[in-house]
């Protein structure tokens, strides 16, 4: 819990676009950025149970502060903020496959997209249990090794296939329009 507690704080006094936001609310209400912080989560978390439209908050938590953060690691020379951003993202595409198959049973349950939300958090969260670094050394990478030469030969096989099937398109358009003019 003290963890926790010392992540939030430093979450809370790092400099960005999210805490500039909270210390403008925190210089016209008074009240400080780290109760306005808690707050804000907690009107979240219950939008996310009884709101409509929880789906796209949900999904835009799982996109919006990634892709921003993503953007970041290309921009930087650090190859390990790459390295955990991809991870996330392989992860995330995994999971929206399986949820794309599952998804029509799955959102009837009670508290499906704060589930959801809260396990996207997990997967980007930047700590050392991070879910989506968990994920990918016990699932993915294991599966990913075990069938690397089966997947790199379907790949090969679907690339020369996309590629025979374009060409293929690309020469019936061109021959499509000459016999037209």
């Amino acid at each position: 819990m003290a963890a926790t507690k010392q992540l939030f704080e430093r979450m809370v006094k790092e400099k960005n676009i999210v805490t500039d936001m909270l210390e403008k609310l925190e210089a016209k209400t008074g009240i400080q950025k780290e109760f306005l912080a808690i707050g804000i989560a907690v009107v979240l978390s219950l939008y996310m149970v009884f709101g409509y439209g929880a789906s796209l908050l949900c999904n835009l938590v799982g996109f919006v502060y990634p892709a921003y953060f993503s953007i970041k690691a290309i921009e930087s020379r650090n190859k390990d903020d790459d390295t955990q951003w991809l991870t996330y993202w392989v992860v995330y595409g995994m999971f929206s496959v399986a949820e794309f198959f599952s998804d029509i049973f799955l959102f009837w349950f009670p508290f499906y997209y704060a589930g959801k939300c809260v396990f996207l958090v997990w997967c980007m969260a930047p700590v050392s249990w991070n879910g989506s670094q968990m994920i990918y050394t016990r699932v993915v990478r294991p599966f990913f090794l075990k069938h690397q030469a089966t997947m790199d030969n379907m790949v090969h096989d679907l690339t020369g296939k996309a590629k025979t099937t374009a060409e293929s398109l690309t020469k019936d358009a061109i021959n499509f329009g000459l016999k037209q003019e």
